[in-house]
């Protein structure tokens, strides 16, 4: 018990001794409280401030410091943080970030914030920002950083390190493992693992050991082609270059690899209902409410269309009570078979597997796994209703209900989003609301409907 219980009681020991430290505007106490968390603490750490507290923790660290914690929070809570600073406050710590991670703030925070904090930036540093802010998300160029390390080509060993020597501590911040090789217009014209010049001499240059013609991508290319060229080579980073060849920053296979799960995961919360991007707990409450209720409000009018079948064949109900207890397993069940279809239809066009033109094919794949499915859902449900009341027509009229809502649910699911893209809609935010919607009616449709026409054998 106290190996599993000594952890928690640390995490407790710290958070209060942070709260107490903040409190007492002490930031000297707020570096020492923070060193002593393990890494992977440090986040949730600071999640479990209270808003004020976070505000007054990253107003009271000295810019170094802030932008040192910032890196192991989660890039939402720390846009919210940066936001409730100051510009002149904020600038110095987004200056010693790493230029992805800086990108990656100032994106996800309110257009007039960010901009506020790009007008007290260096020049330098705000026009890069500027400029990487610009390339669209999922593309190489909204992923890439330019902290990397380059050398003319005529530059020989001896000089290279040399500088490599003098600029250790920054290197070191770099995780270097290769060196670009430019030429006078900045041009890329090979690669130069470190290790090379273990085994040169001296007064070789570095075009005598680059790899000449690296494999290169443009700022355009997306995260999921980034993703089939590092499958396909063990590279831990690729060069960005534009269309004269000149290389514009570098990106290494794990942004790729987050790009596309950050993607996922903000399709996942559109699906259920989140909107904007990610929620954390520690966000403002009303932020939060306003969040979901934006999809909840929708919500409401989509069950009333649904309730209405209902009160349309409210007699057919009245007359057959037990068919109550059938409808919102026959909704459910169908609406889960029909989130699968959405699932593989949105995972395929995030992987570019189909375009929105390939309803046919979408249709005959799904329609085979729908009706399949739905039968033997049907045979199962329908069964357990002729048991449960003895009634044969019963069984039918639930199974069949069933076995039909979940054919057109399936179907449903695999076309709505290739319909969605097709008129440039998100599909990942849509799909849910429109299977929703059309599950309940067809399956409360079905099932009273049916009944409706076998009345006189249910009762």
């Amino acid at each position: 018990m106290e190996t599993t219980d000594q952890p928690a009681s640390k995490f407790d020991d710290l958070l209060d001794a942070l709260t107490a430290a903040v409190a007492s505007e002490d930031a000297l106490r707020c570096v020492e409280v923070i060193k002593q968390a393990d890494v992977d603490d440090t986040a949730k750490l600071v999640d479990r401030l209270d808003h004020e507290d976070r505000r007054s923790l990253f107003g009271l660290l000295a810019p170094k410091n802030a932008a040192e914690l910032l890196e192991h929070v989660h890039y939402s809570q720390g846009a919210s943080i940066i936001e409730d600073l100051a510009p002149e406050a904020a600038a110095p710590i987004l200056a010693r970030l790493d230029s992805d991670d800086r990108v990656d703030l100032l994106n996800e925070m309110h257009e007039d914030d960010s901009e506020a904090i790009l007008e007290v930036l260096k020049v330098d540093v705000a026009e890069e920002t500027r400029r990487f802010m610009a390339f669209p998300d999922g593309t190489a160029g909204s992923i890439m950083y330019s902290e990397y390390v380059s050398f003319h080509r005529k530059a020989t060993v001896e000089g290279i390190l040399q500088d490599i020597r003098a600029k250790r501590e920054k290197y070191l911040e770099y995780g270097v493992q290769y060196a670009y090789v430019l030429d006078r217009g900045r041009r890329l014209v090979g690669v130069l693992p470190v290790r090379n010049l273990l085994f040169a001499t001296p007064d070789q240059s570095a075009s005598d050991i680059m790899i000449p013609n690296p494999i290169t991508v443009s700022p355009e290319t997306s995260v999921i082609d980034l993703a089939h060229l590092f499958e396909q080579h063990h590279f831990l980073g690729l060069p960005v270059v534009d269309d004269s060849g000149r290389l514009l920053g570098i990106v290494d296979r794990e942004a790729s690899t987050e790009a596309l799960q950050e993607a996922a995961t903000e399709d996942l919360l559109k699906i259920q209902g989140l909107m904007g991007k990610e929620e954390l707990r520690s966000m403002p409450l009303m932020v939060r409410s306003r969040r979901r209720l934006a999809w909840l409000s929708i919500n409401i009018v989509l069950n009333l269309i649904a309730a209405s079948v209902i009160a349309f064949h409210q007699d057919t109900l009245e007359a057959v009570i037990a068919l109550a207890v059938f409808l919102p397993i026959i909704s459910d069940m169908s609406g889960c078979s029909g989130n699968q279809a959405v699932a593989v239809s949105m995972r395929e066009l995030s992987l570019e597997l189909i375009s929105p033109k390939e309803f046919g094919r979408v249709f005959l794949k799904e329609s085979s796994v729908g009706l399949i499915n739905g039968l033997c859902l049907g045979l199962l449900i329908g069964g357990l209703a002729w048991l449960w009341k003895g009634n044969p027509y019963l069984g039918a009229v639930v199974g069949t209900a069933l076995a039909l809502n979940t054919t057109i649910a399936v179907c449903v699911g695999g076309l709505v989003p290739l319909l969605l893209k097709a008129f440039k809609q998100d599909p990942a935010l849509a799909s849910g609301p429109i299977l929703t919607t059309v599950t309940d009616m067809c399956g409360f449709l079905l099932v009273l409907g049916l009944a409706s026409l076998a009345l006189p054998w249910l009762i």
